[in-house]
């Protein structure tokens, strides 16, 4: 596995990949009406490169194809993270975890936000992210639990 910056030609592939995996990753968690909420069919290319391009992105490569990425905006908010369903538990999300969570340190901030989808709470959970609360939000008339995680990178809990 070989992690690369984003590059706007990946758009394409990273979109499928997070349709597919919401589809199927996360079908224990959450409902079909949801999912679908959560991630459409149809999605605004132009409008995903833009917030991919604005953010320090990784992906992850394997065999040709990418298998995963994540993103981090300056302020040290994690956006995505979303593995292909077939390379689940290969330590592809902690690679790219790893990497985002180093470049946090770089940027010399002290802690880490993450929006964690109930399917992602446990891996956040054991990389040292502790839940601040639980809420909902829209999404496309649907409503979405999920759970707002921090971790601290200057000092121990």
């Amino acid at each position: 596995m070989e992690l690369r910056r984003y590059q706007p030609e990946d758009v394409h592939e990273i979109i499928s990949l997070f349709y597919h995996t919401v589809h199927t990753v996360n079908a224990a968690d959450y409902t079909p009406e949801q999912r679908d909420a959560w991630a459409p069919k149809e999605q605004d290319a132009s409008e995903w490169n833009q917030r991919l391009s604005g953010h320090y992105t990784l992906t992850a490569w394997e065999n040709g194809r990418i298998v995963g990425f994540g993103d981090m905006d300056e302020t040290g908010y994690f956006d995505h993270l979303y593995i292909h369903r077939d390379y689940q538990r290969q330590g592809i999300a902690a690679a790219v975890s790893d990497a985002l969570e180093e470049y946090a340190r770089a940027l010399g901030l002290g802690a880490i936000t993450v929006h964690a989808s109930i399917t992602a709470k446990p891996f956040f959970e054991a990389r040292g992210y502790r839940t601040l609360g639980k809420q909902s939000v829209e999404r496309r008339g649907q409503m979405l639990t999920n759970y707002v995680m921090e971790k601290k990178l200057s000092e121990e809990w």
